[in-house]
């Protein structure tokens, strides 16, 4: 591997980002492609075999592609709570928050985890093809703040070990005990034999509606540990699954379910938007969205047919568009055609029948829960 591959996670080759992983990914013949900005393993068998390695098993990503974000400071819990729109004053240490930073008008500027290292110490985890664009904004927002910014994403790698035996691979092939880990805590782990920075952190999260851990740490030490694992045979697997995995629980996508045009009331997200702490950006608009209700909302849908509803297609009531696909499948874990879709809140109640427009035809649906198959997290 590259000398430059040591030092820092991420590198530059002919315009696209790549990770510490990448030369590994290459020698066990993955399917590499571009997304957000990075060069990743889409699958390395194939998807439906990667899925089921994740809902039944165990399997790895490599998750080296999203950005880390430092805040510290004096004023750090009063400007993260400032740009987040979950409260994070009784936040205790070792917890983390999912939430969104919104525009003033409730759309998304990306959504994200906020992890709690002190009173005066937060680690924030965003979206990889948003990186550049987080940045800029969280830097801005700071003025008047005493606040200390760090981008770190060149610094961490990250692994996302997922599935029902997530905790005992943890454990017996890479050594890092997390049994005590709820789910959405975290915990680190000192290490004095690398470089800054010098912990591993290790959370019980993950983007798959399984058990599952994530890992940050140095390039080095996410190399070991994906050697281990390979070793071990657990099942690498590509962000094809990941998407696969991610959808059929209901979990968004930024960029199809969450935008700056769909704010988080649409997309049906406002247990994560604590309108009664103190002003933060968007809330005024968010308040008033979610007192009026949205014009539109994100919903599940389920065709009748076997056909594959993809973003984009046209979704009718009685042959008028009223929305469009957000992300459609035929589900690996259930065997159906079913999308998630932001349409017309007239139209939004379950048992709606309505019609997706694919390519030429129309195919009967019916409004649904956006959650196709349930999460199996440790609580």
């Amino acid at each position: 591997m590259e000398q430059t591959n040591k030092l820092q996670c991420h590198t530059l080759t002919n315009g696209q980002r790549k990770t510490c992983l990448y030369d590994k990914h290459v020698a066990l013949g993955a399917q590499m492609s571009p997304f957000g900005g990075f060069i990743m393993p889409i699958q390395y068998s194939n998807i439906v075999d990667e899925h089921h390695a994740v809902r039944q098993s165990c399997g790895v990503f490599d998750v080296s592609h999203m950005g880390e974000v430092l805040i510290t400071g004096v004023d750090a819990e009063r400007y993260v709570n400032h740009i987040f729109t979950n409260d994070v004053r009784d936040m205790p240490v070792g917890k983390i928050l999912y939430g969104m930073m919104c525009y003033e008008d409730g759309g998304v500027v990306d959504d994200l985890l906020i992890y709690k290292m002190a009173a005066d110490r937060f680690f924030l985890v965003i979206n990889a093809a948003n990186i550049d664009k987080d940045w800029a904004w969280i830097q801005e927002q700071a003025v008047g703040f005493d606040v200390c910014l760090e981008h770190q994403s060149d610094l961490y790698g990250e692994l996302a070990v997922q599935g029902p035996q997530a905790e005992k691979v943890m454990e017996e092939v890479l050594g890092l005990a997390c049994k005590e880990l709820s789910f959405y805590t975290f915990k680190t782990i000192p290490s004095t034999l690398l470089p800054p920075p010098s912990t591993v952190i290790v959370s019980r999260t993950g983007y798959t509606g399984e058990d599952g851990f994530e890992i940050y740490a140095t390039p080095q030490y996410i190399n070991d540990c994906w050697d281990k694992l390979m070793a071990a045979g657990v099942k690498p697997c590509g962000l094809g699954c990941r998407d696969t995995l991610r959808f059929e629980v209901g979990l968004p996508l930024y960029g199809d379910e969450l935008s700056a045009d769909i704010t988080p009331i649409m997309a049906g997200l406002g247990i994560f938007v604590k309108l009664d702490k103190p002003s933060f950006i968007g809330r005024d608009a968010l308040a008033r969205q979610k007192a009026e209700g949205p014009q539109r909302k994100l919903v599940g849908i389920e065709l009748q047919d076997k056909a594959i509803p993809r973003h984009g297609y046209a979704v009718l009531k009685n042959g008028q568009p009223i929305g469009e696909v957000t992300t459609g499948y035929h589900t690996i874990s259930t065997d159906k055609s079913v999308c998630m879709a932001l349409i017309d809140a007239s139209c939004a109640a379950l048992g709606t029948e309505v019609e997706i427009q694919i390519r030429k035809k129309t195919f009967p649906g019916v409004v649904c829960k956006k959650r196709f198959y349930d999460k199996h997290y440790k609580k």
